[in-house]
């Protein structure tokens, strides 16, 4: 099994992914290129040697409010009227042929590194991302996430946090 990540594109097959929730197999299969072109979401995909794509994730630019975060977070951030800039892992599934690998992991871990190189040139203050249920959001807690105070399936990463994050992962 060797893993690759990769950009979305017409060539990849995706029509063998399934995650087990429907949502999100129908949004990969269908509506990810549609995102791609209209510059909604970047999509990179996970494939194995031997499976082909096994996995796969969304990035976009996002605004955060300085209300949604902690008050010892938000108290050291300037009060701008439009929020602080972030980066959401909008999507993020891995095959359920691929449950109990650590792909999960790999995905989180690829997407963190992927944001990281764009905060060079792009200020992102934290990489946020949204839990379908409660074990996606033990999940990233898991990886080092924590909850938002008042949404607690929205969760953070600080960036300045996500290195040592990565160490773990």
């Amino acid at each position: 099994m060797a893993i690759t990540f990769e950009a979305l594109g017409k060539q990849h097959d995706r029509s063998k992914f399934s995650c087990g929730q429907a949502e999100l197999d129908d949004w990969f299969r269908r509506r990810a290129s549609q995102d791609e072109r209209r510059n909604v979401a970047r999509v990179f995909i996970a494939v194995d040697s031997d499976l082909g794509v096994v996995g796969f994730y969304s990035l976009s630019a996002f605004k955060l409010d300085l209300d949604d975060l902690p008050e010892e977070i938000a108290r050291k951030l300037p009060r701008y009227d439009d929020g602080v800039p972030a980066a959401l892992i909008g999507r993020l599934a891995r095959d359920a042929r691929m449950r109990g690998k650590g792909l999960g992991d790999l995905l989180v871990a690829d997407a963190v590194r992927r944001i990281l190189g764009a905060a060079q040139a792009l200020a992102v203050l934290a990489i946020v991302v949204d839990a379908k249920d409660e074990r996606a959001a033990t999940f990233y807690e898991g990886l080092g996430f924590r909850r938002f105070p008042l949404r607690p399936n929205r969760l953070f990463l600080l960036a300045s946090s996500a290195v040592t994050a990565l160490e773990r992962m």
